[in-house]
């Protein structure tokens, strides 16, 4: 069987703020059937890094998360500001976040983080080179310590089911790929 795409009728906005809006769809699916309360949550799409200092460590960082009430060891990143290109967002996340600049970026992986529910996609770049240029310069929501990594350490970090959040363990097995760190 052709899968196919849905039919939007139509839609409306329940909520529509800065960091997410909710709208519920009405659907026609290819079998006939009509799906009147589909709910969708729109964010801002993101960028995460696989960071490598010039000595070869991979930068993570260590931030409380309110939804899940973990502090969570994770990759640099964040959202895209409006028409920013990806690349461009992630050179600042980082100088932001961390106060590195980078001699190298690639994109290595796009990725939807539900595509069932939610429409933004993230963009995971690996960033090489990297030197302390700047200070942080952190929101004002953000409260982050940087941490170093060897390649070592990051591999045994993943297989031991210390990166929680799941762009972040995805994105990180991608890097270490990239890196011929693992095969």
């Amino acid at each position: 069987m052709e899968i196919k795409k849905w039919q939007k009728l139509s839609s409306r906005y329940l909520v529509r703020e800065r960091w997410a809006t909710l709208r519920v769809d009405t659907c026609d699916l290819q079998n006939g059937v009509i799906k009147d309360d589909y709910y969708v949550l729109e964010y801002p799409n993101w960028v995460n890094a696989i960071a490598v200092t010039e000595d070869n460590k991979i930068i993570l960082v260590r931030q409380y998360r309110h939804g899940a009430d973990i502090i969570s060891l994770e990759i640099p990143g964040g959202v895209i500001d409006g028409d920013e290109l990806p690349e461009t967002a992630i050179k600042r996340e980082l100088l932001e976040e961390t106060g590195y600049s980078f001699k190298s970026s690639e994109l290595i992986a796009t990725l939807y983080p539900n595509p069932a529910t939610s429409t933004n996609v993230t963009y995971t770049y690996l960033l090489k080179g990297g030197v302390k240029t700047h200070d942080q310069h952190l929101d004002e929501h953000e409260i982050l310590s940087v941490e170093e990594y060897t390649i070592e350490e990051a591999k045994q970090i993943l297989k031991d089911n210390k990166i929680e959040q799941a762009l972040h363990s995805a994105a990180l097995f991608y890097g270490l790929m990239k890196l011929d760190a693992i095969k």
